[in-house]
């Protein structure tokens, strides 16, 4: 198996920090989806393009969470249960707003301007990461399993992208300290 992706990706991140956690085997290969030849491998394996993209012999699979499932399938791990997908989704959705907001900075705009796209995305991620900090302070994530995971890559990665102030959600930053030491946590830390 061979997982496309990149080293600074959340998306990706999840799924490399699965694999250490899980003893997963597959091959790593690091893309910049901005420069001309990865572009041409990434539109060549995945339509949407978007990473992460997992290959396993004639089986492309898009996006990290129908990989995790099919990892889990292929690999016997117990599905995600209704609420842990609902939990899932919540993590994806802040993770897809600031995307879209970092990609508005680096298209140069004022992310912080009284526009209606740009207070939808802050008002989604905050709302979500309300959400996330009540379910940490009721134990939700104690089980470091997928979910707690992609929590862990989404919180890391807004650090390393300082995309949003995480003072007021204490629970989150407890949960993120108790996890950043980690081997899955240090070894697929996000770098430029």
């Amino acid at each position: 198996m061979q997982l496309y992706g990149s080293l600074t990706s959340p998306y990706v991140r999840r799924l490399r920090a699965l694999a250490i956690e899980k003893d997963i085997e597959f091959d790593f290969l690091n893309l910049n989806i901005f420069a001309e030849k990865d572009r041409e491998t990434l539109v060549k394996l995945n339509p949407t393009r978007k990473i992460p993209m997992l290959v396993d012999g004639e089986q492309v699979i898009f996006d990290s969470n129908v990989i995790y499932r099919y990892l889990a399938q292929k690999l016997d791990f117990t599905p995600l249960s209704w609420n842990q997908e609902n939990t899932l989704t919540l993590i994806n959705s802040a993770n897809d707003s600031l995307v879209e907001l970092l990609i508005c900075q680096r298209s140069e705009f004022d992310t912080n301007d009284d526009k209606l796209f740009f207070n939808l995305q802050r008002e989604r991620v905050n709302g979500v990461l309300s959400v996330l900090n009540d379910a940490a302070e009721q134990g939700t994530f104690s089980d470091y399993n997928y979910v707690a995971l992609s929590l862990f890559c989404l919180l890391d990665w807004i650090i390393f992208r300082n995309l949003t102030d995480l003072t007021r959600y204490s629970a989150l930053q407890v949960f993120h300290s108790e996890h950043k030491n980690r081997a899955s946590s240090i070894e697929t830390a996000p770098r430029d």
